[in-house]
């Protein structure tokens, strides 16, 4: 089982910016939570970061060429207005889940609209990096299921 866990812009900047928000955790924790806990589960993974849309859209598309089982995104400011990377998860046609490590919905109104929700099969927010975690279990039961 192939998934590929995508963080759009800023994500890599966890542990500086907006510590009040995102937590003090950095980027390298992310990662490490997220290769650990897909190691324990016994699936592949691959991260990628980007702050550029055309890349996040180029990953998505060459991953599904490459065949990923499932997706994770992060799309960080872009789920609120890229309507391309909407529709570049609207074209694979593979488990897709969207994580926010804060709570969008008790934020800015402005974030509480994601273009990307809509064309993935789920939403986790709030939960800080666990949501990854999170994300992993609902992908693997989803593809799991499948068999």
């Amino acid at each position: 089982m192939k998934i590929l866990v995508i963080n759009g812009p800023n994500i890599n900047f966890l542990g500086i910016r907006e510590k009040h928000i995102y937590g003090s955790d950095n980027y390298d924790t992310l990662l490490n939570t997220i290769y650990d806990y897909a190691k324990y589960r016994n699936v592949s993974v691959e991260c990628f970061q980007s702050n550029c849309e055309g890349e996040i859209i180029d990953k998505i598309q060459d991953a599904y060429l490459k065949g990923v089982d499932g997706i994770i995104i992060n799309p960080g400011a872009y789920t609120h207005y890229s309507i391309a990377i909407r529709d570049a998860l609207a074209s694979v046609d593979v488990p897709k889940i969207e994580v926010h490590i804060s709570n969008v919905h008790a934020r800015e109104e402005f974030r509480h609209v994601s273009l990307t929700a809509p064309v993935c099969t789920a939403q986790i927010s709030g939960l800080g990096i666990y949501g990854y975690k999170c994300a992993l279990d609902a992908l693997i039961n989803i593809l799991r299921s499948k068999l």
